[in-house]
């Protein structure tokens, strides 16, 4: 995976909570299983095969609802998607808000996908505080095909994502995925991205 301009120096990116950001570029593995016919599981390991995140939910159902957990099991996030149609003329569009803890109706950030006919996925994130409806704070981009995806502030990527994809372990209902979060970049936060993401693809 290739280095990106982003380096060390630059300004902190938290958007879950600062104790997931860390000086130095984070080399992060994780792993997709799908349990019984039923529900997703995602454990997220940092390079010394550490146990850092847990997300989970069910599969077979309409508005997706995703759960963020740490090493124990308490609750961090709660990943949960709407489809909505953004005007006359415009097609139904998947929509995600992404809450504090399990229960909260706070919102930390919205995730919306920019346009559903094309073959390269772009989602926009806006922040609570972002007046402008049309540019968002960060944006994802990639695609299933392409087996690789990446996340950006502005112009910059902070955190790339490569899809260790084969036909085996796809058809065992387990995948995996090595990504690269930028120092001081909050990979809580770049995770709930690669999730939703991912959930958008399939």
């Amino acid at each position: 995976m290739a280095n990106s301009a982003w380096g060390y120096g630059v300004p902190m990116i938290s958007v879950v909570g600062d104790s997931f950001c860390v000086p130095y570029t984070m080399e992060i593995t994780v792993k997709k299983r799908i349990q019984g016919f039923s529900k997703a599981h995602y454990d997220v390991f940092d390079s010394s095969g550490n146990l850092l995140l847990q997300i989970d939910g069910s599969v077979w159902k309409i508005s997706k609802k995703r759960v963020m957990r740490d090493p124990t099991g308490i609750p961090l996030l709660t990943l949960k998607q709407t489809i909505c149609n953004f005007g006359q003329s415009a097609k139904w569009r998947k929509v995600w808000t992404v809450h504090p803890g399990e229960n909260s109706d706070d919102i930390l950030f919205r995730v919306e996908e920019r346009n559903p006919v094309q073959l390269k996925t772009r989602l926009d994130v806006f922040l609570p505080d972002n007046d402008n409806k049309k540019a968002g704070d960060f944006y994802v981009t990639g695609s299933f095909a392409s087996l690789s995806f990446k996340a950006y502030k502005d112009k910059s990527p902070i955190a790339q994502v490569h899809h260790s994809y084969s036909w085996g372990s796809f058809c065992k209902g387990r995948e995996s995925f090595k990504v690269r979060v930028q120092p001081e970049v909050d990979y809580s936060f770049i995770m709930a991205l690669l999730v939703i993401l991912e959930e958008n693809e399939n």
